[in-house]
């Protein structure tokens, strides 16, 4: 499918806006889970490590799913899908409250809220690249900045609907305001229907040189017409065996006079003949789509940079994503009195992560500003970062890291960037769908390691300590891929060959 050129600008920043507000309905409750994550410890008695399960789920699960995320919003456009998932969180949101168990959360809440937000992600990014070239960075850094405002804002709200109306009057209360993204869904206008005339069909024969797997049709359908000729001729001298194998009955037929057979319709055959060849085209079309598929992964992973930044992303979100979800129980650990709390760690973690995405966002347009080095050095610091938390012991100091880290979390919005110039825009669903599996992966494993490894010691600081270490491998191994320039990386991934047409042509068979 061919877009037009990027505007830039016009309906793009309505896309911005509605996008803006997509990431803040649906990621508010599930990264301001710290909260609901100690109410679940009270609720069901369980295990940190077993109840860490039900955010680290609602994170990953969606990029898990990534790859198929990717073929939904490349199948059915970014507005479809928006609103389909716009259910699925409602619903696994108000479906949590009525929860028995940890093990139904598990179900509700980690898999149907994390899919749903999967898809919403994916399509909002997928849909932004498409509208915004030049000013791609501060477009991505805008929308990304809702599911930081978001779990600023939900941090504290459900807080205060716990207190209110209690945990399962939280959960249909945050629900409800999930049923929003339906309207936000249908204001994203896919890019390509604007201002474009339906494709005319086009017929086999006029199609270029390159398309000459399909100029082939008519030669294939008088095959296939010649074959039915003499199938029909053979069957008039001798017709296939009867049910009951009488050969002899079935040769008098043929002797006697007055039994005549009717030839049937020119066009029947035309149409049998045709329908034979759509089968086989088809098959081949299928065959070819799922080998190129194959192929273009292969030649992704081919590309030194991309396969650093996939187990960078990998190490970055199990050892990065759990100080969201246990700086409130780190607080409580290191008994820090609830009166010094002047904000929730987690509301720090939420505001600076959006001012870090709009930043970050804002640098990566400039054009003396290498990204992926940029993307590099927020591993690094962070991995410092997060090395650093065992030393905290007072509310002071664990508010600063948490404003360090929501800051650099933010880089979140510059990895879309990163991606695009890695592999190019035609290959960005595919590429960044692999990615976010891998990141998927990351979030679903880091917090139930980090909780069980406070299980087992009774302290945080193994717990942190191990995170920091993956963040700070991930970063150099990164740093190493990218080096000895950037621009040598972009040529090492060859151009993707002209499939497009596969698309075009079906439509019209």
């Amino acid at each position: 499918m061919e877009h037009k050129k990027s505007p830039d600008g016009g309906w793009g920043w309505v896309i911005v806006f509605v996008s803006f507000l997509t990431q803040f309905l649906c990621y508010g409750s599930p990264l301001a889970v710290g909260v609901l994550y100690i109410e679940w410890l009270d609720a069901f008695g369980e295990g940190k490590g077993k109840t860490a399960w039900v955010g680290s789920l609602a994170s990953g699960v969606g990029l898990l799913a990534s790859p198929v995320c990717s073929l939904c919003v490349s199948s059915f456009g970014a507005r479809p899908v928006t609103i389909f998932s716009g259910f699925m969180v409602a619903g696994g949101l108000m479906l949590s409250s009525f929860a028995p168990n940890i093990y139904f959360l598990f179900f509700s809440y980690g898999i149907v809220v994390g899919l749903g937000c999967g898809l919403l992600y994916t399509a909002t990014v997928t849909i932004t690249c498409q509208y915004f070239d030049d000013r791609r960075g501060l477009a991505l850094g805008l929308i990304s900045t809702g599911s930081s405002v978001g779990l600023f804002i939900y941090a504290a709200l459900q807080r205060m609907l716990v207190e209110f109306y209690g945990l399962d009057g939280c959960l249909l209360i945050v629900g409800a305001l999930a049923l929003n993204i339906l309207a936000c869904g249908s204001l994203m206008r896919p890019l390509q229907s604007s201002d474009c005339p339906l494709p005319k069909k086009i017929a086999p024969e006029d199609l270029p040189d390159k398309y000459s797997i399909y100029n082939e049709k008519g030669k294939n359908l008088e095959e296939n017409i010649n074959i039915l000729d003499k199938s029909y001729s053979s069957e008039e001298k001798c017709r296939i065996t009867l049910a009951n194998g009488d050969w002899k009955q079935d040769s008098l037929l043929h002797k006697n006079p007055t039994v005549t057979h009717t030839k049937e319709p020119e066009t029947y055959k035309k149409k049998v003949a045709e329908q034979t060849y759509f089968c086989k085209q088809l098959a081949k079309r299928k065959w070819q789509l799922y080998k190129n598929y194959c192929g273009e992964t292969v030649a992704l992973f081919k590309n030194k940079v991309f396969s650093a930044l996939f187990i960078a992303i990998l190490l970055f979100d199990i050892g990065g994503f759990p100080p969201s979800l246990l700086m409130e129980d780190v607080a409580r650990s290191s008994n820090v009195k609830e009166e010094e709390f002047i904000m929730p760690l987690i509301s720090i973690i939420g505001i600076m992560t959006a001012v870090g995405k709009l930043l970050l966002g804002i640098l990566a347009d400039f054009k003396w500003i290498n990204t992926l080095y940029l993307y590099v050095a927020t591993l690094i610091i962070m991995g410092l970062a997060l090395c650093a938390i065992p030393f905290a012991k007072s509310y002071v100091t664990l508010a600063l890291l948490s404003g360090i880290l929501g800051f650099l979390t933010g880089n979140w919005s510059i990895f879309p960037y990163v991606t695009t110039k890695t592999v190019g825009i035609e290959k960005l669903a595919h590429a960044y769908g692999i990615l976010m599996f891998f990141a998927g992966l990351g979030n679903s494993l880091g917090p139930p390691i980090v909780g069980w490894f406070y299980d087992w010691t009774q302290t945080y600081e193994i717990a942190f300590y191990f995170s920091g270490f993956c963040v700070l491998l991930g970063g150099f191994i990164l740093l190493l891929a990218a080096l000895p320039s950037w621009d040598t990386c972009n040529k090492q991934l060859p151009k993707p060959a002209p499939t497009t047409f596969l698309y075009k042509v079906a439509s019209n068979v």
